[in-house]
């Protein structure tokens, strides 16, 4: 663990790859910065070779036998990496569960209703998780919470496809759609 230069607290260095005087092996395969090979060269030789280019000895396989050490400008490395990793998290595209409820008794209406949200949610590109939610001695009429499912299913079937079969936990009674790739 290094110290702060005033020798107050402790610090950590970065974890990245090693580099330079923290490369303990005698023995290298060296990669220079043009990509060309310069073979197997020892450790102190390779290093001396960055330095007068000016730039960092870094491993970039370690588990190589010898290990392959490339010479590289390691601070322009290690921001391109982030750069990288920016990108790929632009890219990424995060799919969402959305929750609809219906009871077995919803009325008419309220159901188109319920079942247009359902419409928006898939067309989005979310999954939409349909719940029939059984109140007191509503428990006992489970096929009308499935006859509801069912009816969902059928009027989103050009859109969706469905993830999960309609099961009972409890009170409630689900059924997970997805939305069909285009």
């Amino acid at each position: 663990m290094a110290f702060h230069r005033d020798g107050r607290r402790p610090y950590r260095r970065d974890d990245g790859a090693r580099r330079n005087e923290r490369i303990r092996v005698p023995k290298v395969m060296v990669i220079d910065d043009e990509g060309n090979q310069l073979g197997v060269l020892p450790t102190r030789e390779a290093l001396e070779i960055a330095q007068d280019r000016g730039l960092d000895l870094v491993e970039v396989a370690e588990k190589a036998d010898p290990p392959v050490c490339k010479i590289m400008d390691y601070g322009k490395f290690k921001y391109q990496q982030q750069k990288r990793k920016q990108e790929a998290k632009k890219k990424q595209t995060v799919v969402q569960i959305k929750e609809v409820k219906f009871r077995p008794k919803t009325d008419e209406h309220d159901y188109q209703t319920k079942l247009k949200h359902i419409r928006r949610f898939l067309e989005g590109g979310d999954r939409c998780k349909v719940t029939i939610f059984f109140r007191g001695r509503e428990i006992v009429h489970k096929d009308r919470g499935l006859a509801v499912l069912e009816r969902v299913k059928e009027e989103t079937m050009d859109i969706s496809k469905m993830e999960q079969a309609p099961r009972s936990e409890g009170r409630t009674m689900n059924m997970m759609l997805a939305p069909i790739k285009k």
